[in-house]
């Protein structure tokens, strides 16, 4: 019969004896490996930190240790991208720093982070996240606290990279950089664009620190041509541009420097001015309505004068001027001032003057962001001679390619005889970036919608007596443009 216990009689006293461990007795033969083996074990491996290796093996346990690294630098000009299963003493002593998490990860992996000179607090420290994930959140993070210590590990795609150990931490979710919602959003790499064509509001859920800024354009409505008259002048042209904040392209060569800051939560308003109607028979056209982003208020073009009823108006780019009334100074009609009221950059250019000495009827051209409007020209008799077209607006890239806006309108035509007179007035053209042609019979044409480009001048058909006015032109919408950081 089998034994399978061993009784307290199993061995009888001094059976074994110290002979029997003899030098010699037990030899290697007796321990080898297809002697004892591991399946004599209950368990045949090791596991540590996720990473099993067999009993008699060897091999490498990812994460049992921190590979602690020399004290690293970091100013803002110089990203350290980190490796996982090392920690970093990070020295901001000089400026806000910055670390990079690293490009591809693994479930398990980790970064330690120890503030080296205990100042996060005064220059903070940005990780960027590399494409991964922070906490579930497409943001970087910024470490806002004094000898701030934390330990970050991997996850998965969903997640990314979390925080499993923190010390003299503030909010290691706050994201340096912006995000919001409002408008018709598009991107281009690493930036957010919103357009607004209309009212509407600018929405930031999050946004602190450093970049936290958005860049802005702010068109405001065009001014309306008039009747048998002058051209409009261009809603106001403001823009910001900063590189850091925004990105690297060409904005017009009116944009500040400065852009707007921003920290989430918080709801802006955005106003877009409309433009300002045409002329009827016979008046001048309206003033456009002003574009308003935050601090930023870009003033509405100046209408386009009537024929005798002389000046064109102040606005963000001053309307033309048409020929004023009997017993005014040779009869002229001052074009309106732009940049009204004064802002620096200026938003906007005079408009031209209308009619010059004697009889002449001819109008000026509304001005426009980037050149004044054209002064009208008397030909050599009366009812003769060129109205002044609409000056040019500015171009910009902060959509991502090149658009140009707030043109002046043209200044209008004329054409038809009769026994006792007889019209031969070239119309002014609008300027580029959208002002409206100024026409030589009818209505003046329209400003382009959303250029904030003012509108042109009606013609005047003098084929009877008396002849026929055309309508001015209405000046185009405006438009506001919110763009930057947001990764």
């Amino acid at each position: 019969m089998a034994i399978n216990k061993v009784g307290s009689k199993g061995i009888v006293d001094c059976s074994v004896a110290a002979a029997d461990f003899a030098p010699g007795t037990v030899t290697s033969v007796k321990l080898a490996d297809d002697a004892v083996t591991n399946a004599k074990l209950s368990n045949s491996s090791i596991t540590a930190s996720g990473t099993s290796v067999a009993l008699g093996a060897s091999g490498t346990i990812n994460n049992a240790f921190i590979d602690w690294q020399s004290k690293v630098t970091s100013d803002g000009s110089t990203v350290t991208t980190m490796v996982a299963g090392r920690g970093y003493f990070v020295d901001n002593s000089s400026a806000a720093g910055i670390v990079k998490l690293p490009a591809a990860a693994s479930i398990g992996d980790f970064i330690k982070i120890k503030d080296y000179a205990g100042n996060f607090g005064t220059n903070n420290l940005t990780i960027q996240r590399n494409s991964h994930n922070i906490q579930g959140v497409a943001n970087n993070s910024l470490i806002s606290t004094n000898r701030a210590s934390i330990v970050l590990v991997y996850v998965d795609s969903t997640k990314g990279w979390l925080y499993t150990d923190e010390h003299n931490v503030d909010d290691l979710e706050k994201n340096i950089n912006v995000s919001a919602t409002g408008g018709t959003v598009a991107t281009s790499g690493d930036f957010k664009i919103h357009t607004f064509t209309g009212d509407g509001n600018f929405v930031v859920s999050a946004g602190a620190g450093p970049v936290s800024v958005v860049d802005y354009l702010v068109v405001a409505g065009g001014g309306g041509g008039g009747n048998y008259g002058a051209g409009g002048g261009a809603g106001g042209f403001r823009e910001s541009h900063s590189t850091p904040v925004s990105g690297s392209y060409t904005a017009s060569p009116l944009a500040t420097p400065t852009g707007i800051p921003v920290t989430g939560p918080v709801t802006i308003p955005v106003s877009v001015g409309g433009g300002g109607a045409g002329g009827p028979g016979p008046s001048c056209g309206t003033n456009g309505s002003n574009s308003v982003f935050s601090t930023i208020t870009s003033t509405g073009g100046g209408l386009g004068s009537t024929f005798n009823r002389g000046d064109g108006g102040n606005g963000g780019s001053g309307g033309g001027g048409a020929r004023n009334s009997p017993g005014s100074p040779s009869y002229l009609g001052p074009g309106g001032s732009g940049n009204t009221p004064p802002v620096s950059p200026p938003q906007g250019q005079n408009g031209g003057t209308g009619s010059h000495p004697g009889n002449g009827e001819v109008a000026g051209g509304g001005g426009g962001a980037g050149a004044t409007g054209g002064n009208g020209s008397q030909g050599p008799t009366f009812f003769t001679g060129t109205s002044g077209s609409g000056g040019n607006g500015v171009a910009t890239e902060i959509t991502g390619s090149s658009v140009t806006r707030a043109a002046g309108g043209g200044g209008a035509g004329a054409t038809g005889s009769t026994p006792s007179k007889s019209y031969n007035i070239t119309r002014g053209t609008g300027g580029s970036g959208g002002g409206g042609n100024g026409a030589t019979t009818g209505a003046g044409s329209a400003g382009s919608a959303n250029t904030g480009s003012g509108g042109g001048g009606g013609g005047y058909d003098g084929s009877s007596d008396p002849g026929t006015r055309g309508d001015g032109g209405a000046g185009g919408s405006g438009i506001v443009i919110i763009r930057y950081k947001f990764q």
